[in-house]
Protein backbone atom coordinates (compact mmCIF):
# COMPACT_ATOMS: atom_id res chain seq x y z
CA UNK A 1 0.00 0.00 0.00
CA UNK A 2 1.23 3.17 -0.66
CA UNK A 3 1.98 5.75 1.85
CA UNK A 4 -1.00 8.58 1.99
CA UNK A 5 0.12 10.97 4.66
CA UNK A 6 3.82 11.16 6.70
CA UNK A 7 4.36 13.16 9.85
CA UNK A 8 8.09 13.58 10.51
CA UNK A 9 9.45 15.49 13.96
CA UNK A 10 6.19 17.64 13.96
CA UNK A 11 5.99 19.92 16.96
CA UNK A 12 3.63 22.26 17.76
CA UNK A 13 4.38 25.32 20.31
CA UNK A 14 2.31 27.88 20.73
CA UNK A 15 3.38 31.55 22.46
CA UNK A 16 1.73 33.29 25.55
CA UNK A 17 3.78 36.43 25.47
CA UNK A 18 7.09 35.29 26.50
CA UNK A 19 5.91 31.53 27.70
CA UNK A 20 6.24 28.56 25.26
CA UNK A 21 3.35 26.17 25.34
CA UNK A 22 4.03 22.63 23.59
CA UNK A 23 1.27 20.55 21.58
CA UNK A 24 3.21 18.92 19.84
CA UNK A 25 6.34 16.73 20.66
CA UNK A 26 7.65 15.16 17.73
CA UNK A 27 5.06 13.40 16.59
CA UNK A 28 5.48 10.75 14.03
CA UNK A 29 2.89 9.10 11.94
CA UNK A 30 2.93 7.18 8.56
CA UNK A 31 -0.70 6.37 7.00
CA UNK A 32 -1.10 4.54 4.28
CA UNK A 33 -3.71 3.93 2.05
CA UNK A 34 -7.08 1.78 3.08
CA UNK A 35 -5.51 2.22 6.67
CA UNK A 36 -8.09 2.76 9.50
CA UNK A 37 -6.02 4.89 12.07
CA UNK A 38 -7.86 5.63 15.77
CA UNK A 39 -5.47 8.48 17.26
CA UNK A 40 -6.99 8.17 21.05
CA UNK A 41 -6.32 10.47 23.97
CA UNK A 42 -7.62 12.61 26.81
CA UNK A 43 -8.48 16.26 26.53
CA UNK A 44 -5.56 17.96 26.85
CA UNK A 45 -3.11 15.51 25.56
CA UNK A 46 -3.00 17.46 22.01
CA UNK A 47 -5.62 15.69 19.84
CA UNK A 48 -6.90 19.29 17.95
CA UNK A 49 -3.43 20.29 17.17
CA UNK A 50 -2.44 17.00 15.41
CA UNK A 51 -6.10 17.10 14.03
CA UNK A 52 -5.31 20.37 12.48
CA UNK A 53 -1.71 19.11 11.87
CA UNK A 54 -2.50 16.49 9.54
CA UNK A 55 -6.17 17.99 8.17
CA UNK A 56 -3.72 20.93 6.86
CA UNK A 57 -5.81 23.12 9.21
CA UNK A 58 -2.60 24.76 10.96
CA UNK A 59 1.25 24.28 10.39
CA UNK A 60 3.89 22.95 12.58
CA UNK A 61 6.32 24.99 14.06
CA UNK A 62 8.74 22.23 12.91
CA UNK A 63 8.73 19.22 11.37
CA UNK A 64 7.51 17.80 8.18
CA UNK A 65 3.65 17.15 6.91
CA UNK A 66 3.32 15.68 3.27
CA UNK A 67 0.55 14.33 1.91
CA UNK A 68 0.78 11.90 -0.99
CA UNK A 69 4.48 13.48 -1.27
CA UNK A 70 3.39 17.01 -1.25
CA UNK A 71 5.11 18.73 1.58
CA UNK A 72 2.09 20.99 2.82
CA UNK A 73 4.03 22.23 6.67
CA UNK A 74 5.41 25.45 4.75
CA UNK A 75 2.25 26.12 2.04
CA UNK A 76 0.36 29.47 2.07
CA UNK A 77 -3.11 29.31 3.65
CA UNK A 78 -4.54 29.44 -0.34
CA UNK A 79 -3.07 26.56 -1.36
CA UNK A 80 -3.69 24.48 2.24
CA UNK A 81 -7.15 25.34 1.32
CA UNK A 82 -7.24 24.06 -2.05
CA UNK A 83 -5.35 20.95 -0.93
CA UNK A 84 -8.40 20.23 1.98
CA UNK A 85 -11.09 20.73 -0.25
CA UNK A 86 -9.65 18.22 -2.98
CA UNK A 87 -8.01 15.60 -0.33
CA UNK A 88 -9.62 15.38 3.15
CA UNK A 89 -12.98 14.88 4.28
CA UNK A 90 -13.85 16.60 7.44
CA UNK A 91 -16.85 15.09 9.52
CA UNK A 92 -16.75 16.94 13.03
CA UNK A 93 -18.46 16.26 16.64
CA UNK A 94 -20.60 19.00 16.52
CA UNK A 95 -21.79 18.23 12.24
CA UNK A 96 -21.26 21.61 11.19
CA UNK A 97 -24.10 21.60 9.02
CA UNK A 98 -25.26 25.03 7.26
CA UNK A 99 -28.75 25.44 9.11
CA UNK A 100 -30.45 27.14 6.34
CA UNK A 101 -29.45 25.00 3.68
CA UNK A 102 -31.15 21.22 3.32
CA UNK A 103 -29.19 18.07 3.35
CA UNK A 104 -28.74 17.68 -0.41
CA UNK A 105 -27.67 21.83 -0.43
CA UNK A 106 -24.91 21.08 2.32
CA UNK A 107 -23.44 18.12 0.34
CA UNK A 108 -23.69 19.81 -2.59
CA UNK A 109 -21.41 22.74 -0.94
CA UNK A 110 -18.36 21.70 -1.58
CA UNK A 111 -18.54 20.59 -4.97
CA UNK A 112 -19.35 24.50 -4.91
CA UNK A 113 -16.01 25.53 -4.00
CA UNK A 114 -14.14 22.85 -6.75
CA UNK A 115 -16.17 24.91 -9.45
CA UNK A 116 -18.41 21.22 -10.46
CA UNK A 117 -21.37 22.13 -12.64
CA UNK A 118 -24.75 22.39 -10.74
CA UNK A 119 -26.11 19.17 -12.08
CA UNK A 120 -23.08 16.63 -11.73
CA UNK A 121 -23.16 18.25 -7.87
CA UNK A 122 -26.50 17.05 -7.86
CA UNK A 123 -26.84 13.83 -8.95
CA UNK A 124 -23.39 13.31 -6.90
CA UNK A 125 -25.09 14.66 -3.83
CA UNK A 126 -28.42 12.45 -4.27
CA UNK A 127 -25.80 9.35 -4.58
CA UNK A 128 -23.74 10.49 -1.14
CA UNK A 129 -27.59 10.84 0.37
CA UNK A 130 -28.57 7.46 -0.77
CA UNK A 131 -24.81 5.79 0.22
CA UNK A 132 -25.20 7.23 3.65
CA UNK A 133 -28.89 6.06 4.24
CA UNK A 134 -30.27 9.92 4.39
CA UNK A 135 -31.77 10.57 1.03
CA UNK A 136 -35.31 9.97 1.76
CA UNK A 137 -34.55 13.18 4.45
CA UNK A 138 -32.77 15.34 1.75
CA UNK A 139 -35.23 18.18 1.53
CA UNK A 140 -35.17 18.53 4.89
CA UNK A 141 -32.94 21.31 7.22
CA UNK A 142 -30.81 20.32 9.93
CA UNK A 143 -32.65 21.55 12.59
CA UNK A 144 -35.15 19.06 11.44
CA UNK A 145 -32.83 16.13 11.77
CA UNK A 146 -31.95 13.95 14.43
CA UNK A 147 -28.25 13.69 15.50
CA UNK A 148 -27.54 10.76 14.22
CA UNK A 149 -29.17 11.98 10.45
CA UNK A 150 -27.17 15.13 10.87
CA UNK A 151 -23.80 13.03 11.21
CA UNK A 152 -25.30 11.29 8.16
CA UNK A 153 -25.40 14.16 6.56
CA UNK A 154 -21.88 15.12 7.51
CA UNK A 155 -20.80 11.52 5.98
CA UNK A 156 -21.90 12.57 2.64
CA UNK A 157 -20.79 16.25 2.60
CA UNK A 158 -17.30 14.51 3.70
CA UNK A 159 -17.29 12.67 0.24
CA UNK A 160 -18.70 15.35 -1.81
CA UNK A 161 -14.83 15.60 -3.70
CA UNK A 162 -14.44 12.16 -3.36
CA UNK A 163 -11.18 12.70 -0.91
CA UNK A 164 -8.62 10.06 -0.14
CA UNK A 165 -8.80 10.73 3.62
CA UNK A 166 -11.54 11.09 5.89
CA UNK A 167 -10.64 12.66 8.83
CA UNK A 168 -13.17 12.10 11.81
CA UNK A 169 -12.93 14.28 14.86
CA UNK A 170 -15.04 12.46 17.54
CA UNK A 171 -18.03 11.76 14.89
CA UNK A 172 -19.97 9.95 18.05
CA UNK A 173 -19.58 12.23 20.46
CA UNK A 174 -23.08 13.96 20.41
CA UNK A 175 -24.93 10.70 19.44
CA UNK A 176 -26.45 8.12 21.76
CA UNK A 177 -24.70 4.64 21.75
CA UNK A 178 -26.99 2.90 19.09
CA UNK A 179 -26.71 5.65 16.79
CA UNK A 180 -23.41 6.48 17.43
CA UNK A 181 -22.43 2.23 16.69
CA UNK A 182 -24.49 3.05 13.32
CA UNK A 183 -22.13 5.92 12.19
CA UNK A 184 -18.99 3.77 12.90
CA UNK A 185 -20.30 1.09 11.17
CA UNK A 186 -21.09 3.58 8.19
CA UNK A 187 -17.32 4.42 8.40
CA UNK A 188 -15.76 0.75 8.85
CA UNK A 189 -17.99 0.50 5.51
CA UNK A 190 -16.38 3.43 3.76
CA UNK A 191 -12.88 2.24 4.92
CA UNK A 192 -13.72 -1.35 3.05
CA UNK A 193 -14.57 0.55 0.05
CA UNK A 194 -11.44 2.05 -0.09
CA UNK A 195 -11.26 5.00 2.03
CA UNK A 196 -8.40 6.21 4.51
CA UNK A 197 -10.05 6.90 7.42
CA UNK A 198 -8.27 8.17 10.46
CA UNK A 199 -10.20 8.60 13.76
CA UNK A 200 -9.96 11.23 16.48
CA UNK A 201 -11.53 10.23 19.79
CA UNK A 202 -11.17 9.41 23.54
CA UNK A 203 -13.27 6.53 23.49
CA UNK A 204 -11.52 3.69 24.08
CA UNK A 205 -14.40 1.77 22.60
CA UNK A 206 -14.32 3.05 19.12
CA UNK A 207 -10.74 2.00 18.42
CA UNK A 208 -12.03 -1.53 17.76
CA UNK A 209 -12.69 -0.85 14.76
CA UNK A 210 -9.18 0.70 13.34
CA UNK A 211 -6.65 -1.03 12.19
CA UNK A 212 -4.01 0.95 13.93
CA UNK A 213 -4.37 2.39 17.50
CA UNK A 214 -2.03 5.51 18.46
CA UNK A 215 -2.10 6.47 22.15
CA UNK A 216 -1.76 10.44 22.27
CA UNK A 217 -0.45 11.96 25.57
CA UNK A 218 1.40 15.33 26.46
CA UNK A 219 1.75 15.90 22.63
CA UNK A 220 3.45 12.35 21.94
CA UNK A 221 2.83 9.10 21.10
CA UNK A 222 3.14 6.28 23.49
CA UNK A 223 2.51 3.54 22.10
CA UNK A 224 -0.23 0.95 20.80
Amino acid sequence: MKTVLNLKDVYKIYKINDIEIPALQGLNLEVKEKDFIAIMGPSGSGKSTALNSIGALDIPTKGTIKLENQDISKLPESKLSQIRGKKIGFIFQQFNLIQTLSALENVMLPMLFQKVPEKQRIERANKLLELTKIDHRAKNRPGQLSGGEQQRVAIARALANDPDIILADEPTGNLDSKTGKQIMDLLKELNKQGKTIILITHDKDLTKYANKVYNLKDGKFIGG
